[in-house]
């Protein structure tokens, strides 16, 4: 029985963990294919020449994927942060305001609907270990759950990494056709289904409708890119 639930809890942490990485990846994915395609199309509306939109998203790319990357580790160091000062904070309330925390358990119990002798005598088990309550309180009464150390860093690393991948793939054809709205009609079509795939492997992983999800990404995808070529048109005039 312990074997088996221990084994649960393993499989529900790598599973947090899969999820944490992939969210990462969706989004670096995502913004990559979208800002690069909208930069490629703005500039085709302008410009002939495929190498020098070719040398603007090298430029890019490398920007966007710093930026995003960045984000990602602000919000994974963020998220320790909380996490690691609501702790600090339960342990003080135990420690000097032991009265609350009692309450607070004892309010727990309650609402799950148990006796008030299950819930003094629950309380009082509980609260004999002080390591055991705090988690049961970060847990039960914050919901909060361990933060990995090295979140914020593998965050940076999964969604700049995928904003690069992403970035290459409206970019390759203007490596390869000089001229460069015939470029872009080869870009929008990779990009545009890139996009569908990416979408349609979200709303799967999220419980969305599978088809509604990839058609709204791949709208906002094509949206941008024709805002960008219009906006670039409207200026050259």
């Amino acid at each position: 029985m312990d074997t088996h639930f221990h084994h649960d809890i393993t499989h529900n942490e790598e599973h947090l963990k899969s999820s944490a990485a992939l969210t990462d990846i969706v989004i670096g994915m995502s913004d990559g294919l979208t800002v690069p395609f909208a930069l490629a199309a703005g500039l085709s509306g302008v410009i002939d020449n495929s190498n020098i939109i070719v040398i603007a998203g090298i430029a890019q790319i490398p920007a966007g994927s710093i930026a995003m990357g960045l984000g990602g580790y602000l919000s994974g160091k963020t998220e320790q942060d909380h996490y690691k000062n609501e702790v600090k904070r339960e342990n003080h309330e135990i420690e000097n305001l032991r009265h609350k925390e009692i309450a607070e358990t004892k309010e727990f119990f309650a609402g799950l609907g148990l006796s008030e002798e299950v819930q003094n005598k629950a309380t009082e088990e509980i609260s004999r270990d002080k390591n055991k309550w705090v988690d049961f309180m970060k847990k039960y009464q914050l919901g909060l759950e361990k933060t990995d150390p090295k979140r914020a860093t593998k965050s940076a690393l999964n969604i700049g990494i995928s904003y690069i991948v992403g970035g290459i793939i409206p970019l390759s054809p203007y490596f390869f056709i000089d001229d460069a709205q015939e470029a872009l009609k080869y870009s929008a079509v990779a990009t545009l289904l890139c996009l569908f795939m990416l979408g349609y492997f979200k709303s799967k992983i999220t419980g969305v409708n599978p088809l509604l999800g990839a058609l709204r990404v791949t709208l906002i995808g094509a949206a941008a890119a024709a805002a960008a070529f219009g906006v670039a048109k409207l200026f050259e005039h």
